[in-house]
């Protein structure tokens, strides 16, 4: 019986098709990926997925993890010096240091991404004032904008959240303005302009694919050193206060125990070693699949 197809037609990836391709093809950044789910999943959940309540004291004080002789299979992770049980600690502890870093960094890049690119689409005085308004932010570290914020305010999650977000903005701000004023520069974006094309239209189909790089390269890096920050600030006493699980205060309430109950420092150590690495592998593939989906 003849066919109607004769001839095979040949299709050609989209540049995201690539990109995909490209990134399934990087073990790290696929390990990565499935390690950030796994983890997304666990702050969504973690008050389902914890046996206990964070505070909860069991009557087990410092008992070690379940793979040690004296530990118990019902205490994962052992216990801390009050008898809580460290496993509840950190799962409930995932939404306090990963989560609110996830939501402080969205947060801070859409601030960002907005002005850097009305930023960068624009000139003159406009496009001036939009970029270096938050240039004095940008001459001062996160950390240390939180621990001034703190002095002011007083201590506490919240303020912690807004100090590390206000220190983002700048910075997403710059790389984005930078970006933009790059790509509107380039010669294809001068002849799309003499043909017609509106600014929505250049930015849609042209600059953003274009920036995209430059977007994770940021993105990333935010997620990065809230992460951080938030730990840090909470091992000083500055961010979340006791009883809660914040993976840093956890550190810093347990670093006298160093010697006697090592698992009660390492494992929240570990936790934010853990969250930060896998933030980091998953940006760098996407840089890199991004950068070979555009050759």
């Amino acid at each position: 019986m003849p066919s109607n197809s004769v001839y095979q037609e040949a299709t050609i990836p989209t540049q995201w098709e690539r990109s995909w391709q490209n990134f399934r093809a990087n073990s790290l950044a696929m390990f990565g990926l499935w390690c950030l789910l796994a983890l997304l999943l666990i702050t969504i959940n973690a008050r389902w997925l914890a046996p206990y309540s964070a505070i909860e004291q069991v009557g087990e004080l410092l008992m070690p993890p379940s793979w040690d002789n004296s530990g118990h299979v019902s205490f994962f992770f052992g216990t801390d010096d009050l008898g809580r049980d460290i496993l509840s600690r950190l799962l409930i502890g995932s939404q306090l240091t990963f989560g609110y870093a996830l939501l402080v960094a969205i947060a801070s890049s859409i601030i960002g991404l907005l002005i850097g690119i009305l930023a960068g689409m624009s000139n003159g005085l406009k496009s001036s004032f939009l970029n270096h308004i938050l240039d004095t932010v940008l001459s001062i570290p996160s950390l240390l904008l939180a621990i001034i914020v703190v002095a002011y305010m007083g201590p506490g999650e919240t303020h912690i959240l807004l100090a590390i977000w206000l220190a983002l903005i700048p910075r997403f701000i710059r790389a984005v303005y930078t970006a933009v004023h790059i790509e509107v520069a380039k010669d294809y974006i001068i002849a799309a302009r003499l043909d017609g094309a509106n600014n929505f239209y250049l930015l849609y189909n042209s600059i953003l694919p274009n920036i995209l790089t430059t977007i994770t390269t940021e993105m990333t890096r935010a997620i990065s050193v809230a992460i951080m920050d938030i730990a840090a600030l909470g091992f000083l006493g500055l961010g979340a206060q006791a009883p809660q699980p914040e993976w840093g205060a956890m550190l810093g309430d347990s670093i006298d125990l160093i010697y006697l109950a090592p698992w009660t420092v390492t494992l929240p150590g570990l936790a934010i070693m853990f969250s930060v690495l896998v933030v980091n592998l998953v940006g760098d593939g996407m840089r890199q699949a991004l950068n070979a989906g555009i050759d």
